[in-house]
């Protein structure tokens, strides 16, 4: 599922030597190094009570690396001395849902921001400005997760839990509005984020490629009336534009949590009570995309009678290729060259001899598998530098070859444990797996500058594919099969349409 349709790039992952995968590189600490709760992710005072129970975290030169769930939950609560980093928050509330369900942590942390509460309220001298104050960072936090994770709320139990929570503390705050004013925008916020959510699956389950029977895709092979893609659009820098922008949509709806649920699937914990298959769809719709785009291209090509004509097109998706790898979409590169090199294309020797190849042999050199595609890592990190240095949109995109960056992911998860012999959270993982994900939502976030074509992306979305068996049917039509072992595959996929 996660390498799609790869068929001719093998992956070669380096178990020993991950590329870009471990950030640190010191041993793992078996004591405490920093008595405090202070720390390079860390900001803000740090309150007496949590430097008491800081034994139950360990750092490596002022950087979290492990700890116990309870420590690490506490450490995501605010007091009135101590806000926990925004980085600490997205890794934790990534993460942790391979430990906690995130209903289960709201009401931990619930507990936790009641019992705060009750404790200012029984002081010597109740200070209701210390109280708002206090109110206003789980304010705060709330709306950071809400904002973040919205998916998180979906749940029932999780919206009442929630619900509870805010009627707790605007109780404290019957005598400023500005807290109820926050909470009431940031339920505002959450229900549109859900809201939006529920359209993108609504609006994804309507669209589905244009896939047919076997006997109507030969038929609309013969039909010469019918339009190729040449017709559609001549221009590959127009085209891979238009890639670009429905490859931008889509990965918009991957949420970072989606990722992690993946891994909870395909890894260790297969009867984790977070799973949920619904959690991957997002993931796999943009799987599906890259395997419709990689056929859509081996059924142009090999549908076209003429050798002239399928030439121009293999160079026009080459031209295409060169342009997504310009603009930084390496997604649709690599859906392209996949599709290029499926058996059914790559066999047209005939058509190949008339191909031009220097530009593709130079695609395909930073698409190598060898040494875990270490050339396409160089040129991703290459693109990453360009877009935190651009001043515009143009110069942000990066889209990364999706299967790697899920493979990565994977691997990183799978290479290291969740927790050490000392019944720790293996946090230093987690804050890896974090920043690479994050680098992946800053880059899903930019907004594609390209005019839209509307004509052209309905093309793409929903042109007839040839089915694997009609790609080599269609292949064998255009050139004639060269050997007895290819006449014998022509005669069975011949009989197999006939009893179809």
């Amino acid at each position: 599922m996660i390498m799609g349709h790869f068929h001719n790039f093998q992956l070669e992952f380096n178990i020993s030597k991950p590329r870009s995968l471990v950030i640190y590189k010191e041993t793992m600490p078996q004591t405490a190094l920093f008595p405090s709760m202070l720390g390079s992710e860390c900001s803000g005072q740090v309150p007496v009570d949590m430097r008491e129970r800081s034994v139950d975290l360990i750092f490596q030169d002022g950087s979290l690396v492990s700890g116990s769930l309870e420590a690490l939950i506490e450490r995501l609560v605010p007091t009135l001395d101590y806000y926990p980093d925004r980085t600490y928050i997205f890794t934790f509330l990534l993460t942790t849902r391979i430990f906690i369900h995130p209903s289960e942590l709201l009401a931990r942390v619930g507990q936790i921001c009641l019992k705060q509460k009750q404790q200012l309220e029984m002081g010597p001298e109740m200070d209701k400005v210390k109280l708002k104050l206090f109110s206003a960072k789980i304010v705060q936090l709330l709306r950071e997760w809400t904002e973040t994770f919205p998916c998180d709320f979906e749940d029932r139990v999780a919206r009442k839990e929630l619900k509870e929570i805010v009627w707790k503390i605007c109780h404290c705050d019957e005598g400023n509005s500005t807290i109820k004013k926050s909470l009431n925008h940031m339920m505002e916020s959450l229900d549109e984020a859900l809201s939006t959510r529920d359209q993108h699956k609504e609006v994804r389950g309507k669209i589905t490629p244009g896939l047919s029977e076997k006997g109507t895709l030969l038929k609309v092979k013969s039909q010469s009336t019918h339009k190729d893609i040449l017709s559609v659009c001549s221009d590959a820098l127009v085209f891979a534009q238009q890639l670009t922008h429905i490859e931008l949509e889509k990965i918009r709806n991957i949420q970072p949590e989606d990722v992690i649920h993946l891994c909870i699937q395909t890894g260790n914990i297969p009867n984790h009570k977070c799973c949920d298959s619904k959690k991957t769809q997002n993931v796999e719709a943009y799987e599906n995309w890259f395997n419709q785009l990689s056929t859509l291209v081996a059924t142009e090509i090999c549908r076209v009678v003429k050798k002239k004509q399928r030439t121009r097109i293999v160079e026009f998706f080459i031209d295409v290729a060169r342009e997504c790898f310009n603009i930084g979409n390496f997604n649709s590169l690599m859906a392209i060259i996949s599709g290029m090199n499926l058996s059914p294309v790559a066999r047209l020797k005939k058509t190949w001899s008339k191909v031009k190849t220097a530009k593709f042999d130079i695609l395909e050199h930073y698409m190598d598998p060898s040494s875990n595609f270490c050339n396409y890592r160089t040129a991703l990190q290459g693109a990453a530098q360009r877009s935190r240095t651009a001043h515009t949109n143009c110069e942000k995109i990066v889209i990364p070859v999706y299967s790697l960056f899920v493979k990565d992911i994977y691997f990183l998860n799978k290479m290291h444990s969740d927790t050490l012999p000392n019944g720790h959270i293996n946090f230093k993982k987690y804050w890896e797996i974090s920043r690479q994900i994050s680098d992946f939502m800053i880059w899903r976030a930019v907004e594609c500058p390209f005019e839209i074509s509307k004509r052209i992306q309905n093309y793409l979305l929903t042109a007839p594919i040839y089915t694997e068996e009609a790609l080599y049917i269609a292949s064998f039509e255009s050139e004639g099969p060269e050997n007895h072992r290819e006449k014998d595959s022509l005669k069975t996929l011949r009989a197999m349409l006939n009893r179809a």
